[in-house]
């Protein structure tokens, strides 16, 4: 048998196919209703939120230079 007839394994191997919908079943999730549901209280005064963007903008303009 030459080299070009020996079957390689796939790498990385095959997975089943899965649809979108299968996935969201299997994970039990339930649709958003409301932006609501999104909110989350990351920063716990605006102070502390002004912080973190002045933080990210200094970052940003630091590694433009």
């Amino acid at each position: 048998m030459s080299a070009s007839e020996v079957e390689r394994p796939i790498y990385p191997p095959a997975r089943p196919r899965v649809t979108v919908e299968e996935l969201l079943a299997a994970k039990n999730t339930q649709p958003i209703r409301s932006l609501d549901e999104l909110q989350a209280d990351t920063f716990e005064s605006d102070e502390e939120l002004d912080e973190f963007l002045a933080f990210v903008r200094a970052e940003r303009q630091r590694n433009v230079a």
